[in-house]
């Protein structure tokens, strides 16, 4: 058997029994008495909450509230799982209560030291992330219920900021965190195709008795970036757009959502990307302002009017503003 086998095997001789001595485990175990004690120290060092007791009635056993406790994990695990409940916690998540209990139950079960350490990582991470309220936690607890149960929700939906609302069926297939937003992905009854519904628009929701087949191989999280990306038309001749500047100006640049798919090649000082004359013009330069001077265009000369065009009106704009 291995180590690993070993200490899981004392784990359970000692949930098994109320105590048990170093010499019967070793019988047990069928190993030196030495391999165990070393076991049973890292035991400890992993957050296992042992205790020995001396004498002629001595031995080991646990600490009782660890009965209840399936996993143990070490320290770094327990910070991957902490800093993990923090972008959750931040992101919205539908069981945030329930995370925290979870957390809460981890501290209880580890030792004083990881306990410490766990604190120290704790609070050298924080996550800044705008929060959804109350009412959009329990529609997003009601959704993922419905999601894992395949069940058909109706809700009444409202369309963009006005505030009437359409009564919509859906079989949602999945839920999908978006720049700062929950959607919902599923199939609209009323469209009868598939679309992305904002949680945060939802206004009542009913889960339905009715049954659904999710599609095979569904990601939602797929089809949301494909309906939020521009699409890629093969007949377009696509135009050659590069972009020099600061190196982290330019890291920042091609890691954009909506420019990491035109990419074409990158060096220190100088971005290559390949995109639509709709894109350069619609978008692209509105996204290059906020780069100021740390950038400059290279090419086309379309981009380069653009941002003149852009700025000029920018200046006559608050320039007669401040003449007012």
């Amino acid at each position: 058997m291995s180590k690993a086998d070993h200490m899981l095997s004392i784990l359970w001789l000692l949930k098994s029994q109320r105590r048990i001595t170093a010499k019967q485990l070793a019988e047990k175990l069928e190993i030196n008495i030495r391999t165990v004690y070393r076991y049973i120290d890292a035991l400890c060092a992993s957050g296992v909450p042992i205790i020995a007791d001396s004498g002629h009635n001595g031995g080991y056993s646990l600490l009782g509230q660890f009965n209840d406790a399936p996993l143990v994990f070490d320290l770094d695990e327990q910070k991957a799982l902490i800093h993990a409940a923090a972008f959750a916690q931040e992101a919205g998540y539908p069981y945030g209560e329930k995370l925290s209990q979870a957390i809460a139950k981890l501290k209880m079960y580890t030792n004083q030291d990881q306990l410490r350490q766990i604190n120290l990582h704790e609070q050298g991470l924080d996550v800044i992330h705008p929060q959804a309220d109350a009412s959009e936690a329990v529609l997003l607890q009601e959704v993922e219920v419905a999601v894992a149960q395949s069940k058909t929700i109706h809700v009444q939906y409202q369309k963009g900021y006005g505030a009437v609302t359409e009564a919509r069926e859906i079989d949602p297939y999945g839920l999908v965190c978006w720049k700062n937003k929950w959607y919902v992905v599923g199939h609209c009854r009323l469209r009868n195709e598939i679309r992305s519904f904002r949680v945060d628009r939802i206004r009542a929701l009913d889960t339905r008795d009715t049954s659904f087949e999710r599609p095979a191989d569904f990601s939602a999280r797929k089809f949301l970036l494909a309906g939020v990306l521009p699409e890629s038309d093969k007949s377009v001749q696509l135009i050659s757009v590069k972009i020099t500047g600061k190196e982290q100006a330019l890291d920042d640049l091609c890691g954009h959502w909506f420019l990491v798919h035109t990419l074409v090649e990158r060096t220190q000082f100088e971005a290559h990307f390949r995109m639509e004359e709709g894109a350069i013009r619609l978008h692209f330069p509105y996204l290059l302002l906020t780069y100021g001077g740390t950038i400059q265009i290279k090419e086309p000369p379309l981009l380069k009017k653009l941002m003149v065009g852009i700025t000029k009106n920018l200046y006559n704009y608050y320039a007669a503003a401040e003449l007012d």
